[in-house]
């Protein structure tokens, strides 16, 4: 089904349009909820989740009191096959008052301009979002190409990151596989938020 199909004498979504949209978008709330609800079960069981720390909670006490008898961070990350910054972060609170540099506090994130494809745009206009991201799609630039257009976005990369992830149920959903044009068009936005982020500072 084209889910961008308009109604030839009024110009609005047709009505199947409309319950296929709104259907993909519950479908993809409902796997939000079923993530969320996995990680409160887990937290509830003690598991805090992401990644653990590169030097295990049995070896900081060592590490630390190495770190207070002299030893450098250079010398410690060599001892336990470990990096400068994972010894670092073992013994944070003995380390003097860092500078910017020495935290290497990363820079705020400046908006990038992408072109959207407009059938991204026209999902993501009737998928709930976030202020930010639809502050984004709303002052994007439509920029006709043939029988088509692109919306031309400047949003901060966490933005375009986030957009991205919403128009995921465009690659389908189970039992209901994504329009082959549709899939496409979610693709060629995938890689242009990739090559932004491989290409960013």
């Amino acid at each position: 089904m084209d889910l961008t199909a308009r109604h030839p004498r009024t110009g609005e979504l047709l009505s199947t349009v409309k319950f296929m949209v709104q259907t993909l978008a519950a479908a993809g709330e409902l796997q939000r909820e079923l993530t969320y609800d996995g990680l409160r079960a887990a937290e509830a069981k003690g598991s805090k989740g992401g990644r653990r720390p590169a030097v295990a909670a049995a070896k900081t006490e060592t590490v630390r009191s190495s770190y207070l008898q002299g030893r450098s961070i250079a010398a410690l990350a060599r001892d336990h096959g470990v990096s400068r910054g994972a010894i670092r972060t073992a013994v944070a609170g003995l380390l003097p008052d860092h500078t910017a540099i020495e935290e290497q506090v990363p820079a705020p994130e400046l908006p990038v301009t992408l072109d959207m494809p407009g059938k991204v745009a026209d999902f993501l206009r009737t998928t709930e979002l976030e202020p930010a991201e639809r502050a984004a799609l709303d002052q994007g630039a439509t920029v006709r190409r043939g029988q088509g257009y692109t919306l031309r976005v400047s949003a901060v990369p966490a933005v375009h990151r986030g957009l991205l992830a919403r128009c995921q149920p465009l690659d389908g959903v189970q039992g209901a596989p994504g329009v082959p044009a549709q899939r496409k068009a979610r693709r060629e936005y995938e890689n242009r938020v990739s090559a932004l982020i491989l290409t960013g500072p």
